[in-house]
């Protein structure tokens, strides 16, 4: 056999993607140039690695063979560069980070720091959801994870680096935004807007009210944390979220956080990656760097936004 890396990497995009348009976009490649390896890589291995029904594309059963093989050749090729990079120094690399949706709202900032003390490095950014976070983790195709909740059933090293508390909130002009110590019973009232099954906040959530043996009633599943907060605002019913999330519709009194016994939930945030992965020197540099200071950046720069929102209320009267 005389097969190269290159087109086992092409190989490799359009069995994950299943989808040689979405191979070539992500390759940056014409999806003819990615037929073309495909082509090659099968005539050189002597047997079809695709079979196409209809207009899905299926991996054949020597197709998944190669993709195993390949998965490990390739992150045996990455290791490699791992090695040679950490005697280098942390002068350049990339960093692939794989963050939940929620973490969007605060790893910008993480990110604009960081890149300030490391300015030749480049940064892959997947913002996703937690079904998303676990296939990285299980294949391996992220350096750093940052979510709410590591997994239990994948064998991975997970650090605590800043508190995540569980807020519910309510339109402004609802009865319950000005009352005080609200009993949990009186939830059951309400409806509850949800995040997909599988979410990290919708777990936490139904774990909650279960074990206080609180039944409450769920209206629409909502996909994202945005779409969440706008149903809310128009009275469709009650959100869970992070108070991470929430700074812009506090601040404009668009939403009230609730006053609710035995609330917030108190969760944290986790960097997460495989156990006995061997993280590129920016990707330890980067877990140190959030481990160490992220969770005092981020409160510090809340305080101080919190702070000039205070002396900014204050001088809108003169401006009148």
């Amino acid at each position: 056999m005389n097969i190269t890396l290159r087109q086992l990497k092409v190989f490799e995009t359009v069995a994950q993607r299943l989808s040689f348009t979405q191979a070539a976009k992500e390759l940056f490649l014409t999806q003819p140039a990615v037929s073309m390896q495909v082509k090659q890589l099968e005539e050189q291995l002597g047997v079809p690695l695709f079979e196409q029904l209809g207009k899905r594309v299926f991996l054949t059963k020597a197709g998944q063979e190669v993709y195993d093989y390949s998965r490990a050749i390739n992150q045996q090729l990455a290791e490699m560069e791992t090695v040679l990079n950490r005697l280098k120094g942390v002068t350049g690399g990339k960093l692939n980070i794989s963050v939940a949706s929620t973490a969007n709202y605060f790893i910008p900032t993480l990110l604009a720091v960081f890149n300030r003390r490391y300015s030749n490095i480049e940064i892959s950014l997947d913002v996703t959801n937690r079904e998303t976070l676990l296939q990285h983790l299980s294949k391996n195709t992220a350096d750093l994870v940052i979510m709410g909740q590591p997994p239990t059933e994948l064998d991975v090293e997970a650090g605590a680096f800043m508190d995540n508390p569980l807020v519910i909130v309510a339109p402004p002009d609802h009865p319950l935004a000005t009352q005080k110590h609200i009993p949990l019973k009186w939830l059951q009232d309400e409806v509850f807007l949800v995040r997909e099954q599988g979410s990290g906040t919708r777990i936490a959530m139904e774990r909650f009210f279960n074990e206080k043996g609180i039944h409450i009633k769920t209206g629409m599943e909502v996909g994202s944390n945005e779409a969440i907060k706008q149903s809310v605002q128009a009275g469709l019913g009650f959100g869970l979220l992070s108070r991470d999330t929430l700074e812009q519709e506090l601040s404009l009194k668009r939403l009230a956080i609730l006053d609710v016994a035995e609330f917030p939930i108190m969760r944290h945030w986790y960097v997460v990656h495989r156990r006995g992965k061997r993280l590129p020197p920016v990707a330890q540099a980067f877990k140190k760097f959030v481990l160490q200071e992220a969770g005092n950046l981020l409160r510090s720069g809340r305080a101080n936004k919190e702070q000039q929102n205070k002396k900014g209320g204050l001088r809108r009267p003169e401006q009148k």
